[in-house]
């Protein structure tokens, strides 16, 4: 698990309400709290390694240097993405490409899209809600990884209206 979805996990713990969250995978341990009354988020990150301390040291200036190098490329991208439409996640939730996990996907890089299709599904708190298109066009790019935790407002698909 990299910083930035240990950030975005963070995110969406303190969006969601949720007093305490634990998580326990092969080599870390992350509990997360949250105060309700100030709204300050708490975060606690133990990692259990089998290794040396020095070498734990050592590998953490090298996990940060990369995500200043994706900062600095994703720049360009963006200014080259402004020809197109962003679809944006009208809720908090988990974001599905496909109805269920026996279905096929609803959209694929290079579909073409017309206005009220469904694109994805957003879970929140247990509902499934069927996201659909304000836009026709085609899909250029999907920004998001399915079964991911979204935020509000969240670029999800990139939209070519030509």
């Amino acid at each position: 698990m990299d910083l930035k979805e240990i950030q975005n996990l963070i995110k969406f713990v303190a969006n969601s309400g949720v007093a305490e969250v634990k998580l326990e995978m092969d080599d870390v341990k992350i509990t997360i709290r949250t105060t309700l009354e100030t709204n300050v988020t708490e975060a606690t990150y133990v990692q259990q390694l089998p290794a040396q301390p020095a070498l734990q040291q050592a590998v953490a200036p090298q996990q940060t240097a990369p995500v200043v190098v994706n900062v600095n490329t994703e720049t360009p991208a963006a200014a080259e993405d402004s020809k197109y439409i962003t679809i944006k996640s009208p809720i908090i939730g988990t974001f599905y490409r496909k109805p269920s996990p026996d279905k096929p996907v609803f959209t694929e890089v290079g579909s073409t899209i017309s206005k009220g299709d469904v694109l994805c599904v957003i879970e929140a708190m247990k509902l499934f809600n069927e996201i659909e298109s304000e836009v026709s066009g085609k899909i250029v790019k999907i920004l998001v990884d399915d079964m991911s935790p979204v935020e509000f407002d969240q670029p999800l698909f990139l939209v070519d209206p030509s």
